[in-house]
């Protein structure tokens, strides 16, 4: 399930202290192989059962950072949208995900510096209403005057 706000382009014109996107997606088994495909991290806790039985997690979860990937989504797709470009991420992972969880991810504009066309974006993913990850992102915004 994939529940998400539909694709666009925020300009940094119009961007508020305040607005917010959201993405919520149920994290699958197979998107936890898929992501192990692309990234080539099968480490065990991720992909078997059993091993990941007797670690702390006492089960499978879902890599942290194909977690940190939806965050990735709602700035590409979202906030702002089309035209963003990375220029920085940090994350603090707090809780596992695991197969079958919804996360409810957010990304809200914390600074706006205009002449640089600069946005930080607060960024937190949910699960249950509790935080598994937190983090701060810096973008470069589309600009209406650079179309």
């Amino acid at each position: 399930m994939l529940d998400n706000m539909p694709a666009q382009t925020i300009c940094i014109e119009d961007m508020e202290i305040g607005m917010s996107r959201y993405l919520e997606k149920i994290v699958t088994d197979r998107d936890i192989e898929l992501f192990a495909e692309v990234s080539t991290d099968r480490n065990p806790v991720h992909m078997d059962d059993d091993y990941a039985q007797d670690t702390i997690f006492q089960g499978r979860i879902a890599h942290g950072m194909l977690t940190a990937a939806l965050i990735s989504a709602v700035i590409g797709e979202q906030l702002p949208g089309h035209g963003a470009v990375y220029l920085g991420q940090s994350l603090k992972f707090l809780a596992p995900v695991r197969p079958g969880d919804m996360v409810h991810t957010t990304v809200t504009v914390a600074e706006i510096n205009y002449s640089r066309r600069r946005v930080t974006l607060e960024c937190v993913c949910l699960v249950d209403g509790k935080p598994v990850l937190k983090g701060e992102a810096l973008v470069l915004a589309p600009s209406a005057k650079f179309d």
